[in-house]
């Protein structure tokens, strides 16, 4: 279990700090979600390949109510943010919903 609350933690700080929002505040949310999804991981162990993307997506709704919209979408002029797909499934990726298309896994904004 701990194995996969560690991954999941480690592809989404890396997301963060690809888009440079990884300051000590940040990381603190991070650290909250983990420990709740911590809790939910303990109740249904079969979940384990959903909690990155459920990881990523608890951060992006902290950070929508502190610090906006993120990560925002390269692809598009209008800026949006990319969504975690799918919403409760194993291989998660950011993708733009506007166009349709997969930008990069979660993990892998950086790349």
């Amino acid at each position: 279990m701990e194995t996969v609350l560690h991954d999941a933690r480690a592809r989404v700080l890396a997301d963060m700090k690809a888009r440079d929002v990884a300051d000590a505040e940040v990381v603190s949310l991070l650290e909250d979600a983990l420990s709740k999804r911590r809790w939910w991981l303990e109740q249904w162990p079969q979940g384990a390949a959903f909690v990155p993307g459920l990881l990523a997506q608890d951060v992006q709704d902290a950070l929508l109510e502190t610090h906006g919209r993120w990560p925002l979408c390269p692809l598009c002029d209008d800026p949006h943010a990319l969504a975690v797909e799918p919403e409760l499934g194993a291989d998660p990726h950011w993708v733009c919903e506007a166009r349709g298309e997969a930008v990069a896994p979660v993990g892998a904004l950086g790349g």
